[in-house]
């Protein structure tokens, strides 16, 4: 992750060097923007621990929000059925990109619960 200092404002308190999996898995993010209104996009998880995710998104949304974050599992650990992993948590920091790409790094501190859902139902 970027630093402050390095063309990004941080928001929240930064996640350190938190123990986990660099991923580039295809997820899809539900909350409600800075606004109230409800959302969703699609993006990519690039880093996931047992205490939290990150990705980056180009909505604007607020620090401690909640979100959603919906994920497909591979074929090999659903035994071939399409199953979706739902994730919940808060918005524990977030850091602003440069101007042109218009987006912002989210780091989501995951609650301990999650749910398996078939890939029929999207709502968590």
């Amino acid at each position: 992750m970027e630093r402050k200092g390095s063309g990004a404002d941080s928001i929240g308190k930064s996640p350190g060097d938190e123990r986990g999996f660099r991923l580039n898995l295809p997820a899809k993010v539900l909350g409600r923007d800075a606004s109230g209104r409800e959302f969703e996009e699609e993006t990519t998880v690039d880093f996931m621990s047992q205490a939290g995710a990150s990705f980056e998104i180009k909505t604007t949304v607020i620090q401690g929000g909640e979100l959603k974050l919906l994920m497909s599992l591979p074929p090999k650990l659903s035994e071939d059925k399409e199953l979706k992993l739902a994730i919940r948590g808060r918005i524990a920091y977030m850091e602003r990109r440069q101007a042109q790409s218009g987006s912002t790094k989210i780091f989501l501190k995951l609650e301990s619960r999650y749910v398996i859902k078939s890939g029929a139902g999207e709502n968590p």
